[in-house]
């Protein structure tokens, strides 16, 4: 359960904290008041890509913090990944100013393949935009394994194919290289030792170029840092001096007028930036110095490296590594080489075997369980307004194996009755698509065990009955895991356990965004003005209690 959500100097946020509980969580705000920042910043939890321009206070990095209660389910993950694993668990990204981004685990930094396979397992995070995850095969077989007998079959299969996708690899390779083993062994040879001799391993290509552009160039760059140095340093006229003075009559008029304080705190930032500039020019000048021996043993690495650019027509460095590498592959023997394509054959024949007995196994629990996929989905669309609506899953089988076994699936849907089921991302309009995305993740809800789901915004263009059963089904999900819903409908807000809303302000002239907990009070007249508008009317108040029950 996501229990703690911490956000600073995030777009339009300041400072943010706010305590999350079990069951429905609502919350709402008006159009453009910062939800969708919030989720923004709970995407990089995901392992999303992060982008420097939501730092909003560039001089301070930006910072999202997320705590989880756990169970023990997940300490296997902890000590696979040497993990310092806790009930209360905190997930934290950091953005610095300069666009470098860092992940934690419970303060330990981990790469984002980790986090993202550790977020995914608690929290999914929906759009109404994102409805088209229902068009992949990925998404319509996760559907119906999560309803069979697959769950952990699927993941047998799927490191079964893994394996088997490996061997075909490999064996490509190996075919590869006894092709290409015709060539005179001598010369290649040859080859591979005149690129070995060179220490490729050890080279940065763009250090060298840069210590030898230094070197070649030291008496120039040391005479111009000189004269720049001295420009700054100069008594009375030096550019440092004047700085200085600027920003001391600036601030002496920031004092009396503050509408030059930002000028005044910006200047100040520039006038320590530009004394750090000078600090590392000063360093730099100190450690120019031209060496001739060095400019000698850099000219000859760089002309080897241009003649075996040019021989090999390699573009950098590292092709010339994977050049060595194929190389020194290529000189195993060719009855060596045929005898491991002759074991990788008879692995994949192995493999194959394996494969389709999984595959069938997959493939006979997925057709008893459409069904009941069927059953519960028409059963939940009808709920939802869609009373005529119909749905099925077709199989087919497939020529090769792929990453769900070895056949195809397609999700059918028709909304009205009389016509024929077609392939859903053709049938499907788009006030449909939301309601019919419901109905797929409370299906899927009831078997994951995910604990943590948002519902961004995805009961928009509803209203009345069919506003009111998708509260009801947001309740009922909720019972079995953390439902957070972003929502505009009064009905939704009425259902929720816990209600809060995002709020826009400003603060010192700023505008701002933040998330504030509802009191039943304020939940009730929150209701009530979803319902009537910024004007709160007794019948408004009357017809809230009401949907609060």
């Amino acid at each position: 359960m996501l229990s703690r959500i911490y956000i600073k100097n995030f777009a339009l946020i300041d400072t943010l904290e706010v305590s999350l509980h079990n069951g429905l969580q609502v919350i709402t705000g008006e159009t453009g008041a910062g939800k969708s920042i919030i989720l923004g910043a709970l995407r990089l939890i995901l392992g999303e890509r992060a982008d420097v321009k939501s730092i909003a206070n560039t001089g301070e990095k930006s910072i999202v913090e997320t705590e989880f209660s756990l169970d023990n389910q997940f300490k296997k993950f902890f000590i696979e990944n040497d993990l310092d694993y806790d009930l209360q668990t905190i997930i934290r990204r950091e953005i610095s100013p300069t666009g470098k981004s860092r992940a934690f685990i419970n303060d330990v930094p981990v790469t984002l393949d980790v986090l993202r396979e550790l977020s995914s397992k608690l929290i999914d995070i929906h759009s109404q935009f994102e409805t088209s995850n229902l068009f992949t095969s990925e998404y319509q077989f996760k559907i119906i394994d999560g309803l069979s007998e697959n769950k952990s079959r699927i993941e047998e299969y799927q490191n079964e194919y893994s394996d088997f996708q490996s061997l075909k690899i490999q064996l490509k390779k190996y075919q590869a290289q006894l092709s290409e083993n015709t060539k005179e062994s001598d010369y290649k040879q040859f080859l591979l030792s005149e690129l070995e001799d060179l220490q490729l391993d050890a080279i940065d290509y763009e250090d060298l170029q840069n210590q030898l552009s230094i070197q070649e160039n030291a008496e120039m760059i040391s005479e111009n840092l000189a004269q720049v140095l001295s420009r700054f340093h100069q008594e009375e006229i030096g550019i440092l001096s004047f700085f200085n003075e600027a920003k001391n009559k600036l601030s002496r008029i920031s004092e009396v007028s503050h509408g030059f304080a930002e000028l005044d705190s910006r200047l100040e930032a520039s006038f320590v930036e530009l004394k750090d500039i000078i600090s590392e020019l000063e360093d730099e000048a100190e450690n120019i110095e031209a060496n001739p021996d060095n400019l000698v043993q850099l000219s000859e690495l760089n002309n080897r490296l241009n003649t075996l650019f040019i021989k090999h027509n390699a573009a950098n460095v590292q092709e010339l590594m994977d050049i060595r590498d194929q190389l020194a592959g290529d000189q195993k023997g060719a009855s060596e080489l045929e005898a491991l394509i002759m074991d990788v054959e008879q692995n994949i024949i192995k493999k194959e075997q394996k494969l389709q007995k999984l595959a069938q196994k997959l493939s006979e629990n997925r057709k008893k369980s459409i069904p009941v996929f069927i059953k519960k989905a028409e059963g939940l669309l009808k709920k939802l307004g869609l009373e005529k609506a119909r749905v099925d899953i077709e199989l087919k089988p497939a020529e090769d194996f792929n990453a769900f076994g070895k056949e195809s699936i397609q999700l059918l849907f028709q909304a009205n009755s009389g016509f024929p089921l077609k392939p859903i991302q053709t049938a499907i309009s788009g006030g449909e698509r939301s309601r019919v995305m419901l109905a797929v993740k409370k299906i899927i809800a009831e078997s994951d065990q995910l604990p943590t789901l948002i519902l961004d915004e995805i009961d928009t263009g509803v209203s009345g009955k069919v506003a009111e059963e998708i509260g009801n089904l947001m309740r009922e999900m909720s019972a079995d895991m953390q439902l957070i819903v972003i929502s505009h409908l009064a009905q939704v807000a009425a259902k929720g356990n816990n209600n809060y809303k995002v709020v826009k302000q400003d603060v010192s002239g700023k505008t701002q965004s933040t998330i504030v907990p509802l009191d039943e009070d304020e939940k009730l007249n929150e209701i009530a003005q979803l319902l009537s508008g910024s004007r709160i009317t007794e019948a408004a108040l009357a017809q809230a209690r009401e949907l609060i029950g």
